[in-house]
């Protein structure tokens, strides 16, 4: 095993493919970070073949810096593939970038920060390459999480644009947010991600896989289907409360929260749009217009299905 200050590279006997797992793309979210020291620990002499890369901190001022964005006021996740000599939040997408060019599989593990609460996901690009695709099904299917998410693959500036223009089957994982450490989080993404690389054939052990009756599996090509900061946005400023809780099946026109003007004394109820799970919640309570609520992913019971 190579350690540094960076990164943890853990090399098999045998040949076999190359997976980064990455995270501290944001600063507040702080599950993966300790998912990924345990993933180090743990494989550092049972990986059986291949190659595993850990980046625990892909923007280490970020995590100084307690926030999503780095000191330079940037959100990494939306200036990839950096810039080498830029800022220091580019400077890391320029690092992250040139590491996913090398890898065979990418895994992205991410929390809804101190602002979102997000019921478990795992999600990836549509990507045109068929085969690439179906790679990103299967790790996907790998984690042992109840929602698979597959969004339109045309924005830029992520990790996972950057493994879509490079060929590299890419997924990311969202769950939990807030304040506080949810061990169930850790416990879940490090669970999965060795799932995945016995699924590769890296590392022994049985393979487990929810069945598809568990899960809601949606893959949506519409544009901008997987932009969270879009969604339900805020109709004023104020302070929001919820009436929903993550994981709830709602329906159209029932009451998603209110906002209330402490100044005037008003309250305004906010309706969710569609039917199905919620698995966005806000949870920082003091909103401007337009920041977003929280999201409803429109299918209503378990199974796959394909929105146009």
């Amino acid at each position: 095993m190579k350690t540094s200050e960076v990164k943890t590279v853990i090399e098999g006997l045998q040949k076999g493919p190359h997976v980064l797992i990455t995270s501290g793309v944001h600063g507040d979210e702080y599950e993966p970070i300790l998912a990924a020291g345990r993933l180090g620990n743990f494989l550092e002499d049972k990986l059986t073949a291949g190659k595993v890369t850990i980046m625990p901190l892909v923007n280490r001022l970020a995590y100084e810096n307690a926030s999503r964005f780095g000191p330079d006021g940037l959100d990494l996740a939306r200036i990839c593939p950096g810039n080498a000599e830029g800022s220091s939040s580019e400077q890391a997408a320029a690092i992250i970038s040139a590491m996913i060019h090398e890898a065979d599989y990418l895994v992205d593990m991410h929390t809804g920060g101190v602002m979102y609460d997000i019921f478990p996901l795992v999600g990836y690009m549509l990507h045109e390459n068929g085969n690439i695709l179906e790679k990103q099904r299967q790790m996907a299917l790998a984690f042992p999480i109840p929602v698979i998410w597959g969004t339109e693959s045309t924005p830029n500036g992520r990790t996972l644009s950057v493994a879509r223009d490079a060929g590299v089957p890419a997924v990311y994982l969202e769950y939990g947010g807030g304040t506080g450490i949810r061990e169930k989080v850790v416990e879940g993404y490090f669970d999965g991600c060795i799932n995945l690389l016995r699924k590769l054939g890296m590392l022994d052990g049985v393979v487990t896989e929810l069945p598809l009756h568990e899960r809601y599996w949606v893959e949506d090509p519409r544009f901008n289907s997987g932009y969270l900061q879009g969604m339900m946005p805020a109709p004023a400023d104020g302070i929001f409360q919820a009436e929903v809780a993550i994981g709830d099946q709602v329906v159209a026109g029932q009451c998603w929260g209110k906002i209330h003007d402490p100044v005037t004394g008003d309250s305004i109820k906010v309706l969710a749009d569609v039917d199905g799970l919620a698995f966005l919640l806000r949870n920082l309570v003091k909103v401007k217009t337009g920041d977003a609520l929280g999201g409803i992913l429109p299918i209503t019971k378990p199974g796959k299905i394909t929105l146009t």
